[in-house]
């Protein structure tokens, strides 16, 4: 098993609501704008100035705001420190919320689950399931984890006898 370094992403989409929440209406289109310009930009670097000059651009009119991006610059970001390939795939939660969605589907259709051990069942045929949507789909190709890690890639046979 390969573990790589991880971090905590916090959605992107998410984190620009909650900004939006804390600003009046009338100002919310161009604080949106103003947050597009950081997930513009190129590079891990440019996306932290960036991120610096917006809250501080923001922090006269929206002290909360500015408070608010301060805090949360490091784990919006996070996706940054990925190869560049990886940021649309891990910039949001996503597939996260789509799965945790199915399995929440799945338990409510089943109703009341006699013990734990038929929860775990049910749960692990859910997550079965969706690996194998996943390798068959390719949402992150195996070519692209390898700059990711420090060992070579391990080929997986798709059946396991």
């Amino acid at each position: 098993m390969k573990v790589l370094h991880a971090s905590l992403q916090r959605c992107r989409v998410h984190f620009t609501r909650n900004c939006l929440g804390i600003v009046p209406s009338g100002q919310r289109s161009m604080v949106a704008a103003m947050l597009r310009t950081i997930l513009a930009q190129d590079t891990r670097e440019a996306a932290h100035e960036q991120w610096c000059r917006v809250a501080d651009g923001l922090r006269k009119r929206f002290p909360k705001l500015a408070l608010l991006m301060d805090a949360s610059a490091h784990d919006v970001l996070a996706h940054r420190a990925f190869p560049k390939g990886h940021w649309p795939q891990i910039a949001s939660t996503n597939p996260l919320e789509r799965l945790n969605a199915e399995i929440k589907r799945r338990t409510n259709v089943g109703g009341i689950l006699p013990n734990e051990a038929a929860i775990v069942r049910l749960v692990g045929a859910i997550l079965e399931q969706n690996n194998e949507w996943s390798v068959q789909r390719r949402y992150m190709p195996l070519k692209t984890m390898k700059p990711s890690g420090n060992t070579d890639l391990v080929s997986l046979p798709a059946v396991v006898d």
